[in-house]
């Protein structure tokens, strides 16, 4: 079993811990209300969505603002407004969206979406949702392949499943949230309230706390009707919270350490007893997203410069946002040992880093992380200015990819390294296969990989089969083609979460799945892909000039979309 990652959150103390009297109050009023919101009709729940979403709009500005100066940003820079209202906008919409076809008779998935393939199993188009989308991410597309054995006419029937009980009972579910980035917290209290029909109680991670008082106002219609509750505390708030008998069910953002914790005990000899015996110490249900060692690996081929330059910017959007503490960032870049521009890559890839200003490492933990890491390296190529509670963005270069214990494949970096390692194999075919092996039995985690393929190699029919075999077999939640699997947590259509085959015993990167506005369950895994280059400048990309404007935009675009304010996007969007 591979080594875990270690406890991201440490010791951090909440500033405005809640007593329990409150907290029990607050559990109260949920327990009271769960069957309420369990069946109110959809007209009142698409409502509140609605509402909700006026509330965010009125807030996102400050949002944007408190979430840069917690991270040590400017003001105007863009990253709060992309990962923070953005996809919190979107995913309220979309739910709203759904939720409106069911109270129109109609599936929550059309059914030209689904389809069947040629090996028979099953997929859904699940990105773009519309016309509008199609136009704002040309080239894109994600799809949910559906497990084994689903047919078109279970999983279109599947859809939605909650919505068709009679008199459903609700619960209350306990959401432990995420300390790194800000919309996580309150798109995985919708997917329990939306998906499953539960109110939520929301613990605000401490190292976050500052969006607390934010999600409570974007998300004051369901706070107001007593379907919400935002709550504050460190560890001890968290443990009470667990074990409260009001709470049905748990659903943590955040370490897997921590989440061993809840379900087995502290770690010791009981601990390895209950594993063995499969006795949880935590009887409840509990869904979980904990990370990943995210692989990005580059395809051999003959690139043009333009290509090289684009690709480079790329994965160094992957390793920048958010400082890197993000579980979907860029981890471990696997390449050819006998590519002959790998040299050329990592060139432009130390430009692409050099002319990203280096990040306050805010996350608890970073420093000791980085250490374990990089020191003993031989070839560590730090870039960008350190000092002062900043971290160089880091390449550790050429790692053995035969060393399974390497830490750099066990270890959840969370800070801001990259680890490069190479495979033997040269040809497309032969290296999609080594690569296949190495991410499912050498990396640590489920949650998501990116492929990148030169579009040449894509139209090649034996490279194009061993594409579609590594996306099949690759044992992540989302499989990335050429872009950074981020994206497709933003769409919030597709579902996020690690891949279905982590069990409580060894849960890699978490169990179940959030966002998923189409409500569709059977979900194997998500592809998400776009060409190798695209152009107007990505507005994630961390040289666009023009993103914190456009962010701004984008969040009033996506509460009301519609194609007069197309143009609108377009200044922005073309002079990035």
């Amino acid at each position: 079993m591979s080594l875990a990652t270690e406890t991201l959150t440490g010791g951090v103390q909440s500033a405005r811990p809640d007593d329990l009297a409150h907290i029990d109050q607050a559990l109260d009023v949920l327990q009271h209300e769960a069957r309420t919101f369990a069946r109110l009709d959809l007209k009142q729940k698409i409502a509140l969505l609605r509402e909700a979403m006026k509330h965010t709009a009125d807030v996102a500005e400050q949002w944007a603002e408190q979430g840069h100066r917690a991270k040590g940003l400017p003001y105007d820079h863009a990253e709060e407004w992309l990962v923070g209202p953005l996809p919190t906008m979107r995913n309220l919409r979309l739910l709203a969206d759904t939720l409106e076809r069911l109270d129109a008779g109609r599936p929550s998935v059309a059914p030209d979406r689904v389809r069947r393939r040629s090996d028979g199993r099953t997929e859904v188009d699940v990105f773009p949702t519309g016309a509008l989308d199609a136009a704002l991410f040309r080239g894109f597309e994600a799809v949910h392949v559906m497990q084994d054995g689903l047919t078109e006419e279970q999983v279109i029937a599947g859809a939605g499943r909650f919505y068709r009980q009679g008199t459903p009972e609700g619960g209350v579910s306990l959401i432990l949230g995420a300390g790194n980035v800000s919309s996580i917290p309150a798109m995985d209290a919708l997917s329990k309230m939306f998906a499953e029909g539960r109110v939520c109680m929301v613990k605000v991670n401490p190292v976050n706390e500052w969006v607390g008082p934010i999600l409570e106002a974007a998300l004051s219609p369901f706070i107001d009707r007593g379907f919400l509750r935002v709550v504050y505390g460190g560890r001890s708030v968290g443990e009470y919270l667990v074990q409260h008998a009001a709470v049905t069910d748990v659903h943590i953002t955040g370490s897997n350490q921590t989440h061993d914790a809840i379900v087995w005990g502290p770690p010791g000899a009981e601990r390895e007893r209950r594993r063995s015996a499969n006795e949880p110490l935590l009887v409840k249900p509990i869904t979980s997203e904990l990370g990943n060692v995210g692989p990005v690996c580059v395809v051999p081929a003959e690139y043009s410069r333009r290509q090289l330059t684009f690709m480079a910017r790329n994965v160094a959007a992957m390793i920048t946002n958010n400082a890197s503490f993000n579980c979907n960032a860029a981890k471990v870049l696997i390449t050819s040992r006998g590519w002959p521009q790998r040299e050329a890559f990592l060139r432009q890839l130390t430009a692409a880093l050099s002319e990203t200003p280096t990040r306050r490492a805010y996350y608890p933990g970073a420093f000791d992380r980085y250490d374990t890491l990089t020191l003993g390296q031989d070839r560590v190529r730090k870039i960008g200015v350190a000092g002062d509670g900043r971290l160089p963005w880091t390449i550790i270069e050429d790692v053995d990819c035969r060393a399974s214990d390497a830490v750099q494949f066990s270890v959840e970096p969370f800070c801001a390294v990259i680890t490069e390692t190479r495979l033997d194999p040269v040809d497309p075919v032969e290296f999609l296969h080594a690569a296949t092996g190495f991410m499912n039995d050498t990396l640590w985690g489920s949650l998501n990989a990116t492929v990148m393929i030169h579009p040449a190699l894509e139209r090649s029919v034996p490279v194009r089969e061993q594409l579609e075999r590594t996306v099949d077999d690759l044992r992540y939640g989302t499989v990335a083609i050429n872009h950074w699997p981020g994206v497709s947590y933003g769409a919030t259509s597709p579902a996020w979460g690690g891949h279905p085959s982590s069990t409580l015993v060894n849960v890699q990167s978490g169990i179940g799945w959030v966002h998923n506005t189409y409500l569709l369950e059977g979900v194997e895994k998500v592809v998400f892909r776009g060409p190798l280059e695209v152009a107007p400048k990505p507005v994630w990309f961390a040289n666009h000039r023009r993103a914190a404007s456009l962010g701004r935009k984008m969040v009033s675009f996506e509460r009301a979309p519609a194609w007069w304010k197309l143009p609108g996007l377009l200044p922005d969007a073309l002079t990035g």
